[in-house]
């Protein structure tokens, strides 16, 4: 990994909480979501249409409308987690429940011509953040104190200015400084900032580490759908897209020694971080489909970043138990906030997406009932690299100028776009259908030796008779990725390499108006 230099994003006070590198791509590399039909298929909805899920990937696609229909889909999440931290292999599961695409769908065809319109209200969760991880390792190599350590060292500040009650550091330096997780030391007749537990690492012994964190929320859009059909040839069609992010998580990391010796300085440490970010946010999708021949149609969407307006509260405890000096101890970041907890207020810019995709329908006729099967497929380009933070300051500080700048420019060197593909079919069989799918979504940091992508294996039955459809479909998702627990600027990062087999069975009810 690129050196982060995270240190220099940290002045914020107690009213201003810091943004990480994470925080961008959280947002943006999940799964395309949808109604069971579209997931057991894979996702790929960008040329198809005839679904409301095109609200959210290919808004033309409700062009293909020419009555109306209301769906409900409902869903449940099977989490199993399995993380390698210093070659040492932790399993978690957490189950949640989920939905997605609902609403309502109204066609308004021309009786004079083929030319029609539709208008969509629908709602999805865009993202399940719902989940538990845990991890576990010894690592002789770097302690989660020496950031905190950094911090201090680098801000030129003295003990006294960053324990008073207005501390520029409440969550970091200053807890770890009252705990004594931290303290100066004179080395060599130097004043040096040092971590407890480096101690034991100077030692060339091992200090065991425990990751756990649960995270919790989602993203639920809201979304108003229009489409028009020009003789059942070409399709326009465009979406506006009102999100609202909720996203908590409650970290806990701790250290601890592990050899026999009571006089190194440390025994163990451990820190909890609550965060919560909720916000609403805007975007707009819009999209083209093309069909030149009956049994073929070529698709184009364009999505535009989401524009968001977040809140950020966060609060954290540090408790430390020490052999020089003798005892336990224990900090909040409250003592440093006037006793609330921190709040940060701020604008995040999104991601782009650019769809291309392709259908092929056999026997594509009028009478739909007499169609027997279709493939479809999307490629998906997302540009993790451009999401962006800024002050929602009318009049920033220059301070927080530079620390927009910073974070800003790492998200810049650490991510980059990334490529998705999506694939599936249908075959019909009278009133009962049979799915199947496949998608691919890229790894969106630039860094070659951390290992992030998302394959999707899917399949589903469908039924459909007399106004009436029930679709169920089961969606297996195995992941890699990574978490960073700490980040430090003077050394190589360690992190956790993360596999996720997360299974998904939706169900979709619809009724024909």
């Amino acid at each position: 990994m690129k050196k982060y230099l995270l240190f220099c994003l940290l002045f914020v006070s107690k009213q201003i909480i810091a943004q990480v590198p994470d925080d961008a791509v959280r947002y943006s590399n999940f799964p395309q979501n949808g109604t069971a039909r579209n997931l057991a298929i894979g996702g790929a909805m960008g040329s198809l249409g005839g679904d409301i899920n095109a609200t959210f990937v290919n808004p033309a696609g409700l062009g293909f409308y020419k009555t109306g229909e209301f769906v409900f889909t409902p869903g449940f999440i099977l989490n199993n987690n399995k993380a390698s931290y210093r070659d040492t292999d932790t399993k978690s599961k957490k189950n949640a429940m989920s939905f997605g695409t609902s609403g309502l769908v109204i066609g308004f065809p021309n009786r004079r011509n083929k030319n029609s319109s539709a208008v969509s209200l629908a709602i999805t969760q865009t993202a399940n953040f719902n989940n538990q991880l845990n991890y576990t390792g010894l690592n002789n190599y770097s302690s989660f104190s020496e950031q905190f350590a950094e911090e201090f060292a680098k801000s030129g500040k003295s003990i006294n200015e960053v324990l008073n009650s207005n501390s520029i550091f409440p969550y970091t330096s200053a807890p770890a400084l009252y705990a004594y997780l931290i303290d100066t030391v004179k080395v060599n007749g130097v004043y040096q900032v040092k971590g407890a537990p480096e101690y034991i690492l100077d030692a060339g012994q091992a200090i065991r580490q425990d990751m756990t964190k649960v995270t919790k929320g989602g993203i639920t859009e809201f979304a108003l759908g229009l489409a028009s059909n020009h003789a059942d040839k070409w399709f326009f069609g465009g979406t506006i897209g009102i999100p609202y992010l909720s996203y908590s998580s409650n970290m806990t990391f701790k250290e601890s020694d592990t050899s026999s010796n009571g006089s190194n300085h440390f025994k163990s440490f451990d820190y909890n971080d609550q965060f919560k970010t909720t916000g609403w946010g805007v975007n707009v999708k819009l999209g083209m489909i093309y069909r030149p021949k009956e049994y073929i149609r070529l698709g184009l969407a364009l999505h535009t970043p989401t524009f968001s307006s977040l809140s950020d509260t966060r609060t954290t405890t540090l408790n430390t138990q020490l052999e020089n000096p003798v005892g336990s101890f224990s900090a909040s970041s409250l003592t440093f906030t006037n006793n609330v907890a921190g709040e940060s207020k701020y604008f995040q810019t999104g991601v782009w997406k650019l769809i291309g995709s392709a259908s092929y329908v056999f026997r594509e006729i009028e009478n739909v009932k007499r169609q027997r099967a279709f493939i479809t497929a999307d490629l998906e380009y997302v540009t993790h690299g451009a999401s962006r933070f800024n002050s929602n300051n009318d009049q920033p500080t220059q301070d927080e100028k530079n620390y927009y700048k910073a974070l800003n420019n790492v998200i810049k060197a650490e991510y980059k776009g990334a490529i998705n593909a999506r694939i599936g079919g249908e075959l019909k069989f009278n009133t009962i259908m049979g799915r199947l799918g496949f998608a691919y979504y890229g790894n969106p940091y630039k860094d070659a030796a951390i290992k992030a992508n998302k394959m999707l294996l899917s399949g589903g039955l469908g039924y459909r008779n007399k106004g009436v459809f029930f679709d169920l479909t089961y969606v297996h998702n195995i992941s890699k990725d990574a978490d960073f627990a700490y980040r430090l600027e003077d050394r190589a990062n360690t992190y956790a390499s993360l596999k996720q087999t997360r299974g998904n069975i939706v169900a979709t009810l619809g009724f024909k108006l």
